[in-house]
């Protein structure tokens, strides 16, 4: 009997109001995790390869960083990719930039090339059907059937 001091008009009109609050919260909540669900990208993430070779920094702003240990003896080297993906289709296309391996083996001081870079990089740099379950991601190359299985860190 607090509120409004037994007035039962008052009391009926804070009531709707308290009602109405509710429920416009309750269905903004529900449209954010509705559009989160259906707009967010599957795959955004780190995703380590099962043998611990490679390792994917996938961002939804369309690239890739691609962690490689194995360029050069004793050197891992982290480069930037391009991709798009079509979620109806299901597959995701990673495109190399040739101006950022020229960047990367500049940097290197003649421990690779950019040979050496395009090499380490080619089993990644085309398209892929890509399948997300749980905390595993498999990537199915398209033309050649090649699978890579990776682990979500």
């Amino acid at each position: 009997m607090i509120i409004a001091k037994n007035d039962e008009a008052k009391r009926s009109k804070i009531w709707r109001i308290v009602t109405l609050v509710s429920s416009v919260l309750i269905i903004v909540i529900a449209i954010f995790l509705l559009t989160k669900l259906f707009t967010a990208n599957p795959l955004e993430g780190t995703w380590v390869d099962e043998d611990r070779s490679l390792r994917l920094s996938i961002k939804s702003n369309g690239t890739i960083d691609v962690s490689v240990p194995e360029v050069a003896e004793d050197v891992s080297v982290g480069v930037k990719l391009n991709y798009t993906m079509d979620k109806e289709e299901k597959t995701i296309t990673i495109k190399a930039d040739e101006s950022e391996f020229k960047k990367i083996a500049e940097k290197s001081d003649g421990k690779y090339t950019q040979e050496d870079l395009k090499n380490a990089l080619d089993s990644v740099t085309t398209t892929f059907d890509y399948s997300v379950d749980q905390e595993q991601l498999t990537l199915t190359e398209r033309e050649y059937g090649e699978q890579m299985t990776f682990i979500k860190e």
